[in-house]
């Protein structure tokens, strides 16, 4: 895929699958926006700005985690050439048909990943609940960093998609993007969002969400099989 069309795909996941951050992480936008130190003068105000911060922060883990991993990713083209740009296509749509059926409820494999990844998150974890109650905007921002670390398909799902980029920048931009598409949902979880929480839980549209984000990876998986198969044949040719 170009760039421009791989970060609309990363930025319309972000949204399609909030459906999903609505049951992982509406419960940690509702005790961070109890966690606040109210002043009843400001208390409205503060809870805005401060979920702002929140979610500043989240975003800035998700790319410095695009970032790294697509380094990586970076490093290993340079060192297998063309096998490490398919390989990474062919693992970016395989996570992201992984990621509908998960978001869908239709097969919770990458709970498998959220599973290992709670085995760091016990070290993470007690140092954000020392910066509860909020009460300065640096805390709100350093929290909401420490959460970008919270275990998650979705977000494993993403960085699998960065990792087949190949190239650093383009790592960072597409976890940003995926940040910015889940921006809405979390932004309005932590303020007057019980329609909407009701919304995202109905079964329908979290399947119809996970069957756009399977078309998603299997528009991927065609691209990477389609490259393959033109290498193969310009490789018969020259023979």
């Amino acid at each position: 895929m170009s760039s421009e069309i791989t970060l609309l795909a990363a930025l319309i996941t972000g949204l399609l699958g909030s459906v999903h951050c609505v049951g992982m992480c509406g419960g940690i936008v509702g005790s961070l926006s109890l966690g606040i130190e109210s002043k009843p003068d400001k208390s409205k105000f503060r809870i805005v700005t401060f979920i702002f911060l929140y979610n500043l922060g989240r975003l800035s883990s998700y790319v410095i985690a695009g970032l790294l991993i697509a380094s990586l990713g970076e490093s290993s083209s340079q060192l297998f050439n063309q096998n490490a740009q398919v390989i990474g296509s062919w693992l970016s749509g395989s996570f992201m048909v992984l990621l509908g059926l998960y978001i869908a409820g239709w097969w919770k494999i990458l709970s498998v990943l959220e599973s290992a990844g709670s085995y760091f998150w016990q070290y993470i974890q007690p140092l954000g609940n020392k910066l509860l109650p909020v009460k300065t905007h640096p805390h709100a921002f350093m929290l909401g960093a420490l959460w970008g670390w919270l275990p998650c398909g979705m977000v494993y799902a993403m960085l699998a998609f960065s990792l087949s980029s190949q190239n650093t920048l383009q790592g960072g931009l597409i976890m940003l993007a995926f940040g910015l598409g889940t921006l809405p949902t979390l932004v309005l979880l932590g303020t007057t969002a019980t329609e909407l929480k009701r919304f995202f839980h109905h079964p329908i549209v979290r399947q119809l969400a996970g069957t756009l984000i399977i078309l998603f990876g299997l528009y991927s998986l065609n691209g990477a099989y389609s490259h393959d198969h033109n290498h193969i044949n310009h490789v018969e040719t020259q023979r």
